[in-house]
């Protein structure tokens, strides 16, 4: 493998993974694929974050031992960002679940062609 391949390889990781990610909710039909596909792009995303936020001999940002010299930590900044997003992407995702769990109840479908389909049909009728 090219070392420069190696350097950058979470980087590489994580943008595979949101082009995966991208292709499943682009291509796929049914709801709970895209919802599958959206948790991969968030994934690949914190996988960056925590890449980027990564220094390599540094320690976590806790003072243990009495060192409080800034340099010998990583920056807490990332860290937090993936965790808020970790929260946000739970949450989003419990929405998205409940919201497919009642449109699968009322139209009997996770298609969303079907789905689309069924809704003109009971706008038609209703005019």
């Amino acid at each position: 493998m090219s070392p420069t391949l190696m350097l950058n390889l979470e980087e590489e990781v994580s943008m595979i993974l949101f082009g995966v990610g991208f292709t499943m909710l682009l291509l796929h039909r049914n709801l709970i694929k895209k919802i599958m596909g959206m948790n991969i792009m968030d994934t690949a995303i914190y996988l960056f974050l925590a890449a980027k936020g990564y220094i390599e001999g540094r320690g976590v940002p806790i003072l243990t031992d009495g060192v409080q010299d800034a340099s010998a930590y990583i920056n807490p900044v990332p860290s937090g960002l993936v965790l808020t997003g970790i929260v946000v992407s739970v949450s989003t995702t419990a929405l998205m679940l409940a919201l497919t769990i009642r449109l699968y109840e009322r139209y009997h479908s996770l298609d969303l062609d079907q789905i689309l389909i069924s809704m003109k049909l009971e706008e038609e009728e209703q005019l």
